[in-house]
């Protein structure tokens, strides 16, 4: 696992957490027997409620990304609904950036991933998860677009599954058939021990294989 090293003059906020209740939201998701087979460093982080409009940030670097031809086409046709896939490489050993906010209005969470690139503006992918649905969990991209969640407990992991992508236009909710959706896209959060973590993305398509994967190693914040 390589090292972190992370220097910075700015003074964090405290974070604060809501007095009331542990976070259950993702345990009920799961069952309460999958979360008990997490790690407890993950159980920690995804039980941690923080107030209404509050953030956590986690600083890290980007360890592993790669694309085949029909994954780098993906991600340069997703730059029109904000990037929510990486789209080259240059962000390889990079410093990474997630931040998760509270969402007051949909009693929710705010995603914000910043990678830093080897040239050129860091690339930001905004995302919002709201515990909706059929299946329990949406992740809203933007402009519309969303996919349904399956939540589940790995190998010293949680899995984030898609189980189908939507588009939402006035109020009205299209399913985007499975062949022309950018795949099957797993997000999973690894514990990796002393504090640090390893965040993975990978998107597979039934035609054209394995798009894109990526890895990032992440440090707790204090």
């Amino acid at each position: 696992m390589p090292s972190i090293h992370i220097a910075s003059k700015v003074k964090q906020t405290p974070i604060c957490i809501d007095p009331q209740t542990t976070d259950l939201r993702f345990r009920n998701l799961l069952g309460a027997r999958a979360w008990a087979r997490l790690p407890a460093a993950i159980r920690k982080r995804f039980g941690k409620r923080l107030c209404a409009g509050q953030s956590v940030a986690y600083q890290g670097v980007v360890t592993a990304m790669k694309m085949n031809a029909a994954g780098w086409v993906l991600a340069q046709a997703a730059r029109v609904i904000g990037a929510p896939f990486p789209f080259d490489r240059s962000s390889l050993h990079q410093p990474a950036v997630v931040v998760v906010t509270e969402d007051r209005a949909s009693d929710g969470q705010f995603w914000v991933r910043q990678y830093g690139r080897a040239r050129g503006f860091p690339q930001v992918v905004h995302s919002s998860k709201r515990f909706a649905g059929v299946t329990g969990l949406e992740e809203y991209i933007g402009y519309g677009i969303g996919m349904t969640l399956q939540v589940e407990a790995g190998d010293e992991a949680l899995l984030f599954k898609s189980d189908h992508f939507f588009l939402q236009i006035g109020g009205r909710r299209f399913h985007l058939p499975r062949m022309f959706s950018p795949g099957k896209v797993v997000v999973g959060h690894h514990d990796l021990g002393d504090g640090c973590f390893r965040f993975s993305l990978a998107v597979a398509h039934p035609l054209f294989g394995d798009l894109l994967r990526q890895d990032a190693v992440f440090r707790d914040a204090n």
